[in-house]
């Protein structure tokens, strides 16, 4: 495979793990509890996180002239089914919400580790990468603190 298209493809898996990482957010607002407003203005921020990212690697994609991805991950259709199926026997609870929240995070820090060791991948792109590797995880330190920290 040629370095664009295997660098595109690389982004456009990344589009993939973010557009998961949104459907993932928004199911996870539909599960919470009133009482849990401070839960959904996280997941609010989280999901603007990911469009945001999910729009630079988009950009990337685009500049290279392929199609951009609008689909999700094999992998995340499974999360989601596995998350319907794990809250139908544990409930909708804060720290059930965080642990599925967490599990997603989880997914894109492995995917973005991935991404980032194609030595092929141009400087710019690896940068942007690890970029947004980084941002995303500060965002799962952050959930797993509040999944930690709920009894």
């Amino acid at each position: 495979m040629e370095t664009t298209e295997m660098t595109t493809t690389i982004l456009n898996d990344l589009v993939q793990i973010n557009n998961d990482r949104i459907t993932g957010y928004e199911k996870a607002i539909k599960e919470l509890k009133e009482e849990d407003s401070d839960l959904k203005a996280l997941f609010v921020d989280m999901i603007r996180e990911s469009h945001d990212l999910k729009m630079a690697l988009a950009t990337e994609v685009a500049a290279a002239g392929e199609s951009i991805e609008t689909g999700t991950t094999n992998s995340g259709k499974v999360y989601r089914a596995w998350m319907d199926i794990k809250a139908v026997f544990t409930g909708h609870d804060r720290k059930t919400v965080l642990a599925n929240c967490e599990f997603g995070e989880d997914a894109a820090q492995k995917a973005y580790k991935m991404a980032l060791k194609d030595d092929d991948l141009p400087a710019h792109i690896s940068s942007l990468v690890f970029d947004q590797q980084q941002k995303l995880k500060v965002s799962h330190d952050r959930i797993k603190a509040l999944r930690d920290s709920q009894v």
